[in-house]
């Protein structure tokens, strides 16, 4: 083991400068040693990294000579100074504590990052070595001189030191280093963080953004591990919840302005009116700085933890564009007894330490150099200023730094209390390696209240507030709690949010709009703009039968086919079934012209029963004459059976009416015109014709050809009968109910044999038509059956390309129409003779010998 730390640490003193020794002299440290800016030896000593300087120029090194220290710039983080103090303060509650590690004092040994890789790897690595120049044989193999470090504060820092320790197994527990990538067990086996891993925030970024309607953001990130990761997280999550990115801009602290005004350039043309800044503080200052030069305003923010609640942006007035601003903070903590603890520290304490004596002249804008004008004297008083470091109000972070001592101390506690259960004779004191294969299952309460337990991948629960800025009464800006993310609850209760208490950009009380296009209302769908991304559409009306009834679907759904669209396409309703009725006008005097033909074949009947003695009735076969009567009565009625909703019966009674009624009037007629032939013949001399179609041979005639027709139908009836259909094909928008004929066959058999009839009499009575008789009724047949075919020629086209009722309707005018056509040509002459012409109604006259 020893052999192989120092291999690599070989290696790592190589990468940042430091010369090696040789292997003779492996155990000889060359070079400048690394020492603690605040620290107190005790039993156990806890290490810490934290910045307090800014970051020193890098120098490149030759190689050739040894070379010479760096030097960190200038102090100016009261932040950090404010995580080592809040660090000392808790080991020293848990010193004074009876109850945890009791008999057992910590100590620590704190070290200064400078914001730099490099001075952070340094510090890693005096932390697990310590910081004598001369090393002993002995010491290459000892344990490391902390048992766990607590730091960094940023993310990149934090993965070279976590990168380092991992492969000695030494804890490393962050307070603030959030970035999703240390989360890797493999790459990062002893880290820890109490602070909640960015991949939880991004999600929740994205989901807080998705709950206001903002589809259509650009997003700003620091160019480093914390940014790159945290956004690539939050374009992941956004992308499922339906999220645009317009464009995404990286930034760092030493950017040139140039550099900086092209950002600037790029988020003032964006049509993008939120802005997710995923940045550390350090760098977001210098863009801010940009912005506030340039006036540019009306934006909604929305920020990471990291500076969400930076109190130092919101006290600069040049900031005040950041009011409205929103984003997820830690939860905040009150730590009792912090404050008085932070504004006791004075240089006295320690007079040899320079941090304290930094960071005395920093608060104070004072020096202890006795040349200065501004002397510090000792007397100022931290009490009495109000700053980023004794300001209690917002602990968020440095709640984190004290809950990782306390998981450290509780750790160590487990082990100790195991160690004495075991009874042991030997004296055992905890390792690192110890430690770390305990922290992965403490679990404990801080006295906040918070229970604190680390996943398999060394994360807590990620719980967040909602911050808004908000203007108080005094004009300043201040932090408004506005919701919380809590990351065990159900994926839809994880966000809770209180809009009613938020302001938003330049103190309005109206959330802001941020889509790429308004929203497509129902009725209509988002067809994506080519070449540009799918928040960006154009909303098209839904297709006819088709609907939508959701705001902002990239779909229109078809309604079932008894159901069509109505007009605003945002639902579906029944469709109208058409089919003729009784009530509309058309069904109305279809029934009108059908009772009239009816009652006028009645009266016809009725005046011929009257005058049945009389030559005229008696020509013909008078029987003929009433079954005529009696069929077209038929007729006329059997058409009112198409007029209706169509039912199973009333289908299979229209069709069988009709043919079988038809093929009784035709048989009649049929029958009469055979009579007049038959007469004609019979006058002829030795013709003996009339003794074959006597009445006898008339009525069977008719029995016959209508019993043909019976047959037809019955079959038609059992093999496949007609029945009401919905028709859904002819119009989309409604439904035709009709009747179905079942088999086409046995309806073109039907009509068929009523048409060969009917061109067999009209035939007939054409050869008749000329027959020297006074009042030859051939002639009449012959126009009523001219009628009668000319009508059923052009049903059929018209039958065949007649939508819906208009079907119905052709047909029962055909009905109708030769109905009227064989009543008046047969029966108006006679009708005429009967009532108007008396004297002509003699035999003499009908056989023209007057």
């Amino acid at each position: 083991m020893a052999k192989k730390t120092v291999s690599l640490l070989q290696l790592l003193l190589l990468t940042y400068g430091i010369c090696v020794p040789s292997s003779a002299e492996i155990c000889r440290l060359l070079g400048q040693t690394a020492l603690p800016l605040l620290s107190s030896q005790k039993d156990i000593n806890i290490g810490a990294v934290f910045s307090f300087h800014k970051s020193a120029l890098q120098k490149i090194h030759p190689f050739t000579s040894k070379p010479k220290p760096t030097n960190c710039g200038s102090f100016n983080s009261l932040r950090g100074f404010k995580y080592a103090q809040t660090l000392i303060f808790a080991i020293e509650e848990i010193n004074n504590s009876t109850q945890l590690l009791p008999a057992v004092s910590l100590g620590y040994k704190i070290y200064d990052s400078c914001s730099t890789i490099a001075q952070t790897v340094l510090s890693g690595m005096s932390l697990m070595n310590g910081y004598k120049e001369t090393l002993s044989d002995t010491s290459c193999s000892r344990p490391s001189a902390v048992h766990a470090i607590v730091g960094e504060s940023n993310s990149s820092p934090t993965i070279a030191l976590a990168s380092l320790v991992g492969p000695f197994s030494i804890p490393v527990i962050s307070h603030f280093a959030t970035c999703a990538c240390l989360s890797n067990r493999k790459r990062y086996p002893s880290f820890f963080r109490t602070i909640p891993s960015d991949y939880y925030q991004s999600r929740a970024l994205a989901q807080l953004v998705k709950h206001f309607g903002w589809t259509w953001v650009g997003t700003v990130r620091s160019r480093g591990d914390y940014g790159n990761n945290g956004i690539a997280a939050f374009e992941e999550a956004a992308k499922e919840e339906g999220i645009c990115i317009e464009y995404s801009e990286a930034i760092l602290s030493t950017d040139p302005k140039e550099q900086l005004l092209k950002t600037l350039e790029v988020i003032r043309k964006g049509t993008a009116r939120v802005v997710l800044a995923f940045v550390a503080v350090g760098d977001f200052v210098p863009l801010l700085n940009v912005i506030a030069q340039h006036n540019i305003t009306g934006l909604q923010w929305v920020g990471s933890e990291s500076w969400i609640t930076y109190r130092t942006f919101a006290e600069t007035k040049q900031y005040s564009f950041l009011s409205g601003a929103v984003g997820f903070a830690i939860a905040n903590a009150k730590l009792t007894g912090l404050r008085e603890f932070l504004v006791n520290v004075h240089p006295d304490q320690e007079p040899n330490n320079e941090l304290l004596k930094e960071f005395w002249e920093t608060v104070f804008q004072c020096s202890f150099r006795s040349n200065s004008s501004t002397a510090c004297t000792g007397s100022e008083k931290l009490s009495e200023l109000q700053n980023e470091y004794t300001d209690v109000s917002e602990l968020r972070i440095v709640n984190k730094v004290y809950t990782a001592v306390y998981a450290i101390a509780y750790t160590l506690h487990n082990i100790l209390k195991d160690f004495r259960s075991a009874n042991s004779s030997k004296e055992e004191w905890p390792t690192p390696q110890k430690l770390l294969a305990y922290m992965k299952d403490v679990r404990f309460t801080v006295k906040t209240g918070e229970e604190i337990f680390f996943d398999e991948s060394g994360d807590p629960a990620a719980r967040y507030d909602l911050i808004n800025w908000q203007y108080a009464e005094d004009g300043s800006l201040q932090f408004k709690q506005v919701g919380v993310y809590d990351s065990s609850l159900p994926s839809k209760q994880c966000l809770q949010v209180i809009q009613e208490h938020m302001r938003w950009a330049e103190n309005s009380g109206q959330v802001p709009v941020s889509v790429c296009s308004e929203s497509c209302p129902p009725g209509t769908r988002k067809a994506v703009q080519k070449r540009r991304p799918v928040c960006c559409y154009d909303c098209i009306p839904c297709a006819e039968g088709e609907i939508n009834n959701k705001t902002d679907s990239s779909d229109c759904f078809p309604c079932d086919s008894e159901y069509w669209s109505n007009e605003s396409k945002d639902r579906c309703v029944l469709k109208v079934v058409e089919f003729l009725s009784y009530s509309e006008i058309m069904g109305m005097v279809l029934c009108i012209f059908s009772f009239i033909g009816a009652l006028l074949t009645a009266m016809v009947s009725f005046l011929f029963y009257l005058h049945k003695e009389t030559p005229i009735v008696r020509a013909n076969n008078s029987e003929l004459s009433f079954l005529l009567l009696f069929s077209l009565t038929l007729c006329f009625l059997c058409s009112l059976t198409f007029i209706g909703r169509p039912t199973e019966w009333s289908c299979m009674l229209r069709h069988t009416a009709f043919g079988i009624t038809f093929v009784l009037c035709i048989s009649c007629v049929l029958g009469k015109t055979i009579v007049v032939l038959m007469a004609f013949r019979a006058t002829l001399p030795g013709s003996n014709v009339m003794k074959w179609f006597g009445p006898l041979q008339q009525r069977l005639s008719v029995v016959s050809l209508s019993l043909m027709q019976v047959i037809i139908c019955v079959l038609w009836l059992t093999i496949s009968p007609p029945f009401p259909y919905m028709n859904l094909k002819y119009y989309r928008e409604k439904i035709i109910l009709e009747c179905n004929l079942g088999s086409a066959l046995g309806f073109w058999v039907s009509f068929g044999y009523t048409g060969l009839l009917s061109i067999l009499c009209f035939v007939l009575a054409f050869l008749a038509r000329k027959l020297p008789d006074n009042f030859n009724e051939a002639k009449f047949i012959t126009f009523s059956m001219l009628i009668f075919c000319a009508v059923w020629l052009t049903f059929i086209p018209a039958y065949v390309s007649s939508p819906g009722k208009f079907t119905v309707a052709v047909q029962i005018f055909a009905i109708l129409a030769s109905s009227f056509g064989l009543l008046f040509c047969i029966f108006a002459p006679k009708c005429y003779i009967i009532l108007l012409k008396p004297e002509k109604n003699t035999k003499k006259q009908m056989l023209g010998k007057s």
